[in-house]
């Protein structure tokens, strides 16, 4: 891999002048052919300082018999700052070879970036043959600490391939059992070919990232077959991002990832059980499809925080390879964070002077959720006691009355819940309508909350897929630093805002 830092008339000498000249031309490079990058682009874990942006070199644009073949080559990634000097940019240059070993996924890492700064990435194939040009992306490096300005993010879950697309397969019985309801009708729009409606919607808010909280796809949905082995798994990614707007959305906005069960090894599955997916196997696959870190940094902490502005940070943690096993009875021993995890996430959040802390967890902590599952934070049987004692360290530490929330993923269904201790959840619910429910209210013999303990100011019904939209808006004047939670459906249509000063 090579990496510099040079101007345009430098690079004659390295026979990629041409390809660079035709970059320059903002419409040659954001038109060029997704011929051998069928997934286009995705840029991820930006910080104020770094970025990681990845292609998937593949052989076509289109699914093949259902999968997307890769291709073996090389990409050169140009970084350009977009701003008043643009006329000469200066340019950071890596290279990057797609081998079959990391499924032909190149991932480069740009650092030593500005806070709060615009930036292009171009790409080129190498060998160039008749379609050099490859997909561009832009995005802006977080604020940072000393940064007051607006922030707006979206949070997603529930991106199932399977039953937005229909699929035969899928054992309609079981899912009554799972959510005692029918399975909603497959999406039948004229645009289906494009993908979900959902991402449209997100690209037209213009957020400044994305969070995928898991489930970000299914490997056991159809279940029989479900995906068991690297290619199967890795073909359930390939179908993802192929479609259409995930590459327009991709393109234009940076990405942070978690994942759950479903992108793991199976529903509600842990660690134990001699089955496969392994949990190597779903660990590899994660940190492979995902720019989690650099490709191949098999040390990379997948719990992490960011500071995103003065008046923002943000906790993404690990719900799956630290587990205890969900079978396990509940008490101090068991947990779904494990014990370095844990530390980290009391220590970082007790060291935090931004105004509004938000965690983002895969799975929920307050709910309520089915009284039949075992597998999260707020399930009976399940993890309370960890729970339970988390909730206890924020009031010790008064973090629970410095504006602390958490944001979840994995539920079906929108909600806003505030648990007897006065900790507040937000969930995003299911981006996909064929993938969304009714859920379980606070008072329901067969959720977690029979007792109607918790309270909730939104319910989302009825069911309908969608997001959630997060904005910061720094103080002006006697007005306050606001926090907003903003619900829409599917088609960016607004469901329910709660704002906190």
């Amino acid at each position: 891999m090579r990496d510099a830092i040079v101007r345009p008339v430098f690079l004659a000498a390295s026979g990629v002048l041409l390809t660079l000249l035709l970059l320059a031309s903002p419409c040659l490079a954001q038109h060029g052919p997704l011929l051998f990058a069928g997934q286009g682009i995705l840029v991820g874990e930006v910080t104020s300082t770094t970025a990681l942006v990845q292609v998937r070199l593949t052989k076509t644009d289109k699914l093949v018999d259902g999968d997307l073949p890769g291709k073996a080559g090389e990409m050169v990634f140009r970084l350009t700052e977009i701003g008043p000097q643009s006329a000469k940019p200066q340019a950071v240059i890596k290279e990057a070879a797609a081998v079959a070993d990391h499924d032909f996924i190149v991932r480069v890492q740009f650092q030593n970036l500005k806070p709060g700064t615009k930036y292009r990435c171009d790409t080129t194939f190498r060998p160039a043959g008749d379609s050099p040009l490859g997909p561009v992306a832009y995005f802006k490096t977080l604020p940072g600490a000393e940064a007051d300005e607006k922030v707006r993010f979206v949070v997603v879950t529930g991106m199932n391939y399977a039953k937005f697309h229909g699929d035969p397969a899928i054992d309609l019985k079981q899912h009554k059992i799972e959510n005692n309801t029918e399975l909603p009708a497959p999406y039948a729009g004229p645009d289906k070919h494009l993908g979900y409606p959902g991402l449209a919607s997100i690209l037209k808010a213009k957020p400044d990232f994305f969070v995928g909280t898991g489930d970000n796809v299914y490997y056991d949905t159809p279940d029989k077959p479900r995906a068991e082995t690297l290619p199967e798994m890795r073909k359930k990614w390939h179908q993802q991002f192929v479609q259409p707007r995930f590459r327009d959305l991709f393109a234009a906005v940076p990405t942070y990832w978690e994942i759950d069960d479903h992108d793991y090894r199976v529903n509600d599955g842990d660690n134990s059980g001699d089955y496969l997916p392994s949990p190597a196997t779903g660990r590899r696959v994660m940190l492979e499809q995902l720019p989690y870190g650099p490709m191949g940094d098999e040390k990379v902490k997948t719990y992490r925080t960011h500071r995103v502005s003065r008046d923002l940070q943000i906790w993404l943690v690990e719900n799956r390879l630290y587990r205890s096993p969900n079978a396990m009875e509940d008490g101090p021993g068991k947990t779904i964070w494990g014990a370095e995890q844990t530390a980290w996430l009391k220590e970082t959040l007790a060291a935090s002077d931004a105004k509004f802390k938000i965690l983002i967890s895969p799975t929920p902590m307050i709910g309520p959720d089915d009284l039949r599952k075992t597998d999260n934070h707020c399930d009976v049987g399940g993890f309370q006691h960890e729970r339970d004692a988390f909730f206890a360290w924020l009031k010790k530490s008064g973090l629970d009355q410095k504006n602390f929330y958490i944001v979840c993923g994995d539920r079906h269904w929108q909600y806003h819940s505030v648990d007897s201790t006065g900790i507040e959840e937000f969930s995003c619910g299911a981006l996909v309508d064929a993938n969304s429910r009714l859920g379980r209210k606070p008072g329901d013999p067969k959720s977690t909350d029979p007792q109607a303990l918790i309270r909730q100011p939104y319910y989302q019904t009825p069911r309908s897929g969608g997001y959630l939209l997060v904005e910061t808006e720094p103080a002006a004047g006697e007005q306050p630093a606001m926090l907003s939670f903003i619900w829409h459906d599917e088609h960016g249509k607004v469901l329910h805002t709660t704002v906190k000063k």
